[in-house]
């Protein structure tokens, strides 16, 4: 419970601090336009701080982390979502800095949106195994 709690707590901090981030390099370079930058704080705000309180509601009510796929949920997740944030800072970076993106750095994000998905699975996976039987039954019908 207290890494569920630990990871929404570290996400919050990256999701101000990317703002501020963003805000500050945007003034310096006196960049108006659109890029990436201005995502990444609600990405990780959405994605990482809200959905691990979420985590952690649904830990209390269900005990995930007893499931056996909730470590390699945890794991994964945060990879792909790392991978994800990390591409999206590069590429809003590049652009304020008036450098073109590569098709690498497309493709490194479109893996990292691939494991966050291979992440939800596992999560959902879980939570569906720890949830009561006679729940399951019910939400069937």
């Amino acid at each position: 419970m207290r890494k569920i709690y630990v990871a929404a707590h570290v996400y919050m901090i990256l999701g101000l601090v990317s703002g501020l981030y963003y805000r500050e390099l945007t003034k310096a370079k006196d960049f108006t336009g659109d890029s990436q930058l201005g995502i990444v704080h609600t990405h990780i705000l959405a994605l990482g701080m809200l959905f691990f309180l979420i985590v952690l509601v649904l830990e209390k009510q269900f005990t995930l982390t007893s499931g056996k796929l909730f470590d390699a949920f945890f794991w994964v997740y945060n990879a792909g979502l790392a991978l994800t944030i990390g591409m999206m800072l590069v590429r809003g970076t590049m652009t304020v800095l008036g450098h073109q993106a590569g098709a690498a750095l497309d493709g490194i994000s479109g893996l990292g949106h691939i494991v966050i998905t291979l992440g939800l699975i596992f999560f959902f996976v879980n939570l569906g195994k720890c949830l009561p039987v006679k729940e399951k039954a019910e939400a069937l019908k």
